[in-house]
């Protein structure tokens, strides 16, 4: 086999391991699950919200948080309003008594993570829970993730992520798609072991856990949860409990770049597997974590190496057929293509691409990303 060949199959069998290998094996261990001890289980709880320019969501979200199946008198709702500058903060106030719903607002904008920091340390409860103002939750949501920390194995838990309204953005059924295929591998790596990262709309940490990340940490939602891992406890996932949020609140290209950025900065996240040792979530890491950002590089390479290859009939179909998915991905970029599976290839290639503007991210130290 020449090198060129032996390149391009390498590059192909990378995004085919990380996006179908992986589950297939995720599958294959299914039989070895390592059941949570959930119970009915009742410890105070602080909902921290953190707020920047939310005037349009706060009070729903609020309103959404009282009506939470659980004891008024065990559960806190705690707005944290990192210096918005429209009328987040007087509105989050407005629907404060003090006691239930308390208000924190900063001048300031610092940037997620410093509002959380100073969000926990003023929080009461023994469990801290983490909701994001655009997101709604089901009333029981707060309930069922809950019920994971009668385990005192258990430091952090996620909730389900849902995406409704998908059919009113042009991208929002591949959003869909995608987030259901993520949570179909966080269910698995939860079930065998600890799941890494969390659905940043609801998720939650025994308080005494919390990490405190430092400023400039951008996925808070995977730091917070796999820091436990570290301390000997699991992170697990919830399916029951559910959050939603409409497709249009979460599309974008900056939102992709500003995940995948995030996703960088954890590769030095790796060092809580090794010390230490956790093998399963190591190989969770490398085969959820690692390997997506290696694919858009592979996807490259893949199409490089096959236009050296042209004068076999087997690399020639290969090429055209690599020609139609980037024709239909260029497509999709001007128009909404029918049916919606032909929307696949053009989101598949914007996650990806994402990843080449989170490496100048990262290369240029641009830390500071605003957080909306």
């Amino acid at each position: 086999m020449l090198p060129v060949e032996l390149l391009f199959w390498i590059a192909v069998a990378v995004p085919i391991y990380a996006y179908l290998g992986y589950p297939v094996l995720l599958l294959l261990g299914s039989v070895f699950k390592r059941p949570v001890h959930k119970a009915p289980f009742e410890p105070s709880v602080t909902l921290l919200i953190p707020a920047y320019n939310e005037a349009e969501h706060i009070a729903g979200k609020i309103r959404d948080s009282l009506a939470l199946d659980y004891p008024a008198d065990k559960l806190e709702i705690f707005v944290a309003c990192d210096g918005s500058t429209d009328a987040t903060p007087a509105i989050a106030q407005s629907l404060a008594d003090g006691h239930r719903v308390r208000v924190l607002s900063f001048p300031k904008n610092r940037g997620k993570i410093a509002t959380l920091n100073d969000g926990v340390r003023e929080a009461k409860g023994e469990i801290v829970v983490f909701s994001d103002a655009t997101a709604l939750l089901y009333h029981d949501s707060v309930r069922e993730l809950i019920t994971n920390f009668a385990d005192p194995k258990v430091g952090a838990a996620s909730g389900r992520y849902t995406v409704i309204r998908a059919d009113e953005v042009g991208i929002g059924k591949s959003e869909d798609f995608y987030w259901r295929y993520e949570t179909f591998l966080k269910v698995l790596e939860s079930q065998l072991d600890s799941m890494l990262g969390a659905h940043g709309h609801l998720h939650a940490i025994r308080r005494d856990l919390y990490p405190f990340p430092p400023p400039g940490t951008i996925n808070d939602d995977y730091i917070i949860p796999v820091s436990v891992l570290s301390k000997g406890y699991r992170a697990v996932y919830e399916p029951k409990a559910i959050v939603y949020e409409e497709a249009r609140e979460m599309t974008g290209f900056g939102r992709r770049v500003r995940i995948m950025a995030g996703n960088l900065q954890q590769l030095r996240e790796i060092r809580t597997l090794l010390r230490p040792l956790r093998l399963l979530p190591l190989f969770f890491f490398l085969s959820h974590k690692v390997s997506r950002l290696v694919v858009p590089f592979a996807m490259v390479a893949a199409l490089a190496a096959n236009a050296f290859l042209l004068g076999v009939p087997l690399y020639r179909a290969l090429f055209v057929l690599q020609a139609v998915f980037y024709a239909l991905a260029l497509a999709g970029t001007f128009a909404r293509l029918r049916p919606k599976m032909l929307m696949l290839p053009y989101y598949f290639c914007m996650i990806n691409a994402a990843v080449f503007f989170g490496v100048y991210h990262a290369l240029t130290q641009r830390r500071g990303m605003a957080w909306k």
